[in-house]
């Protein structure tokens, strides 16, 4: 006789099964002109999603109406401009699926995206996030990433602490991950996923898929990286909050405080060279709560 096959996939402690219910969180900003192209990358998916979350944030650009005629069926929410956390947050609020992908939109998925993060979960069998490699495009072309952009899986907390580690785009994970964690920032104004990210790598490992299953768009004048100089002050201000939670042990301790106080000293360098003085005792009073010194320059 022949091993017996189980009929049910049994797992009531982890949130994919037989048939995984999926939530699609998509902020937008006066993004019109591309949020069509990330729209249908993900009515074009070959496992499709469950629910479609549209979260304007203030748009007057008519995404309301564009919304209304050529896509009726999905879920539209409006609030006043808060940011791109506020509109992600509230979009995961309203999210009925067990799981959670987000896509900016200004990005594009290829169609096998969510099957095969999906199939990765369920081989992997436990794990609560699980992101992908992606296509850089800038100003129509593509582009190779440098190599510290390079993605992996497993335990990357080391790798979250230089700069965000994870597309927010790229990313399917267990809606019960961020109830644990908590949600995205709303007091940051950018490297708000840096900040998610350096919370949940800290506690858990993650799941890779290398395949490119995500185009990213960038060049424009929109992005977030464009509107807010000396993107490291928001990283450090996470590294605070996270040394500060008491959450890390011995080790990611000491690697979080090695990667606050450096790039507390690449900050100090361009405030002295600016005279920015309320940034000088900003950064020094940051080192004082984490009783850090601040490197000697001159040595």
């Amino acid at each position: 006789m022949g091993t017996a096959v189980p009929i049910f996939d049994w797992r009531p402690w982890y949130p994919v099964m037989l048939n995984p219910s999926i939530s699609v969180i998509i902020p937008s900003y006066n993004r019109g002109h591309s949020l069509p192209r990330a729209l249908d990358s993900v009515l074009a998916q070959t496992w499709p999603a469950d629910q479609i979350i549209v979260v304007d944030d203030g748009s007057d650009d008519g995404t309301a109406e564009l919304l209304a005629r050529d896509y009726p069926e999905l879920h539209y929410l409006f609030q006043e401009n808060r940011g791109v956390s506020a509109a992600r947050n509230a979009g995961i609020r309203a999210a009925e699926g067990d799981w959670i992908a987000l896509l900016d939109s200004d990005d594009e998925w290829l169609p096998e995206k969510l099957e095969r993060q999906l199939q990765a979960l369920q081989e992997s069998e436990g794990s609560l996030l699980v992101h992908c490699d992606e296509i850089w495009i800038r100003n129509g072309r593509r582009v190779n990433p440098m190599h510290k952009h390079a993605k992996a899986g497993g335990w990357i907390f080391e790798r979250c602490l230089p700069l965000c580690a994870i597309s927010p785009s790229a990313v399917l994970m267990a809606r019960s991950l961020l109830a644990e964690v908590g949600e995205f920032d709303e007091a940051l104004p950018a490297c708000e996923d840096y900040d998610l990210w350096l919370r949940i790598c800290s506690r858990y490992p993650v799941l890779y898929v290398e395949q490119a299953l995500l185009k990213k768009y960038g060049g424009h004048d929109d992005q977030l990286s464009r509107q807010h100089w000396g993107m490291d002050r928001f990283r450090v201000q996470a590294l605070d909050k996270i040394l500060s939670s008491a959450s890390l042990d011995a080790r990611q301790q000491e690697l979080a405080r090695a990667m606050l106080k450096e790039k507390c000293r690449i900050l100090r360098l361009g405030a002295e060279k600016r005279g920015n003085q309320p940034l000088l005792d900003e950064l020094q009073s940051l080192l004082n709560r984490h009783q850090l010194q601040a490197p000697d320059e001159s040595q």
